[in-house]
């Protein structure tokens, strides 16, 4: 008689036929089949960066306001309301929050739930029935797993779920294994419960990449990656920008630390850098004296025969200043510098740098 039992290479596990089946059943998708699109509950002005059923993540180095910067969000969701820059919206029976720390003590873990009460304007004397914190510093990694995989079978209709320490669901940050469960566990429960699981992950102290194996697995699979990182000129003010997002990309904002210990907008921050750090900046949002600069450096004192000679200097000479783009996005410089800034003049074949009309003649007369 055949064997009914196949092998699961994830687990080494033997799953039933009838079990096969009936995965396979459920995961076929039919062109009868209609999906509401999944609902959206967290904004950036007006991108979207979270829905049910997806996950997301915040990152940032030690000290960054990584923590601060959940608390906002959190905030936002449990009011309803704008806190700093987020907007959110959790829909009928999937207003509960659940707040996993994994790293910090009782202490702490007390502090950041009154934070987030103050934030969201509600008494931090009272349990809030909508915020469930639960504290699992002590705990090994499995246990970590088990108890929130618990909480959530307990259908209280959570609709957020932030992980505060998504290292501490593993023994090794850089195994590969360890890593796809623990991303595979992130999709699961979002998908089997609906609701959204936001996570915060360090980023590597020698660089911008996120840590470990868990890091790459998570940029590859989240709806949204934010990057918390201490501006360049004030390290009291925190930059929060988007490494990854599936939706249009938002304006970076900034946030420091009041007083009463609360996040409020940093107002009239210049972004300092940004061209280095902000991955998908406009040529339009470069400054005159930058375009110059770059230009200088691309044409020399010469002017430069042929459209595809002045597209490969342009790319070097703008990639130096930290705009590094591709063809396509150089082809619409091109056309910007020229037309609109007049920084660029074309005659015949030769495309001259920063000269009038006048300044061509006299140049090709020489």
């Amino acid at each position: 008689m055949e064997n009914e039992r196949r092998t699961d290479y994830n687990t080494g596990a033997g799953l039933e036929e009838h079990k096969l089946l009936d995965i396979l059943a459920a995961s076929q998708i039919r062109a009868t089949d209609t999906y509401e699109t999944p609902p959206q509950i967290i904004w950036i002005d007006n991108s979207t960066i979270a829905t049910l059923g997806n996950f997301s993540a915040s990152t940032g180095k030690a000290k960054s306001k990584k923590t601060f910067n959940v608390s906002a969000l959190v905030a936002a969701s449990l009011a309803g309301r704008q806190v700093l820059n987020y907007r959110a919206h959790l829909p009928e029976g999937k207003r509960r929050i659940l707040y996993v720390d994994t790293e910090q003590s009782r202490f702490h873990c007390h502090t950041v739930l009154e934070r987030i009460l103050r934030l969201a304007g509600l008494p931090t004397k009272t349990d809030n029935e909508n915020l469930d914190f639960i504290c699992l510093r002590e705990y090994t990694p499995a246990v970590r797993i088990e108890v929130i995989d618990y909480a959530l079978r307990q259908n209280k209709g959570y609709g957020l779920v932030i992980i505060d320490g998504i290292r501490d669901l593993m023994l090794d940050i850089n195994n590969a294994g360890e890593s796809v469960e623990v991303i595979n566990k992130m999709m699961e429960w979002s998908s089997l419960y609906d609701l959204h699981i936001h996570c915060v992950l360090h980023l590597n102290k020698g660089d911008n990449n996120v840590r470990g194996h868990i890091g790459t697995e998570m940029s590859n699979k989240a709806e949204t990656v934010l990057v918390i990182s201490k501006s360049n000129d004030n390290p009291n003010i925190s930059e929060v920008h988007a490494l990854h997002i599936r939706e249009k990309e938002f304006k970076p904002f900034a946030f420091t630390v009041d007083d009463n210990g609360l996040p409020v907008m940093a107002e009239n921050h210049s972004f300092n850098g940004e061209i280095k750090h902000k991955s998908r900046m406009s040529f339009m949002d470069l400054s005159i004296e930058q375009h110059r600069e770059a230009l200088a450096a691309a044409f020399g004192d010469k002017p430069i025969k042929g459209f595809e000679n002045v597209l490969e200097a342009l790319m070097a000479s703008y990639a130096a200043i930290g705009f590094k783009r591709g063809r396509s996005v150089m082809v619409k410089l091109l056309q910007y510098l020229t037309d609109n800034l007049k920084l660029i003049i074309k005659r015949d074949k030769l495309f001259y740098n920063d000269m009038t009309p006048t300044e061509v003649m006299l140049f090709d007369e020489e």
